[in-house]
C-alpha cells in the first residue's frame, strides 16, 4: 500500500487538531507544527471539512478543530475523506472485479487485502494517535522488527 503524501499530510493536521481538542487551530499553526506546506493544507482542510471530519470557525479567532469527538473519527476516515476508497484496482473496487482462467483468485486477493487494510485503519482513531495509546494488536503489529524491513 502506498500512502500519499497528501493522505500522510491530512493525518497529521487531523492528530494534530485531535492533539488540541476543543481548541480551534489556525492553519498556519497547523502547518508549522507538522512541517506541511500551508497552501496544500488547506487544500486538504477543506477536503476534511466536506467529509464533516474538521469545522472551521471564521473571524480574527478562526482556525479549524474537529468536527466531532477525535474517538469517533478513524484513520480510515480521514483516508477516505482525502483520497476515497481504502483499496481499489484501477479504480474499481475488489467485489466488482471478475477475472477468467489461471487469475480467477486475485479479487479474492484483493478483497483479502482489504480487509487487512481496514482491520488496522478502522481500528485506530485519531484519539489513539493523539494520545500516544495505539490498541494492542496494532501495538504488537508495529512492534514486531520483521515489520520494519
Amino acid at each position: 500500500m502506498r500512502i500519499s503524501a497528501k493522505e500522510d499530510y491530512a493525518l497529521r493536521a487531523a492528530v494534530e487538531l485531535a492533539a488540541a481538542a476543543p481548541d480551534v487551530l489556525k492553519r498556519d499553526l497547523i502547518a508549522s507544527a507538522q512541517d506541511i506546506p500551508a497552501a496544500f493544507l488547506e487544500t486538504i482542510l477543506l477536503e476534511l471539512k466536506r467529509a464533516e471530519i474538521v469545522e472551521a470557525q471564521r473571524g480574527p479567532e478562526g482556525g479549524f478543530r474537529l468536527a466531532r469527538d477525535a474517538d469517533d473519527i478513524s484513520v480510515a476516515d480521514v483516508i477516505r475523506a482525502v483520497s476515497g476508497p481504502l483499496a481499489t484496482v484501477r479504480g474499481v473496487r475488489p467485489p466488482a472485479l471478475e477475472y477468467e482462467g489461471a487469475a480467477v483468485d486475485v479479487p479474492k486477493l484483493w478483497i483479502a487485502l482489504r480487509a487487512s487494510i481496514r482491520g488496522v485503519l478502522e481500528t485506530v482513531t485519531l484519539a489513539d494517535l493523539a494520545g500516544g495509546k495505539l490498541p494492542a494488536r496494532i501495538r504488537r503489529l508495529a512492534e514486531d522488527p520483521a515489520h520494519w524491513e
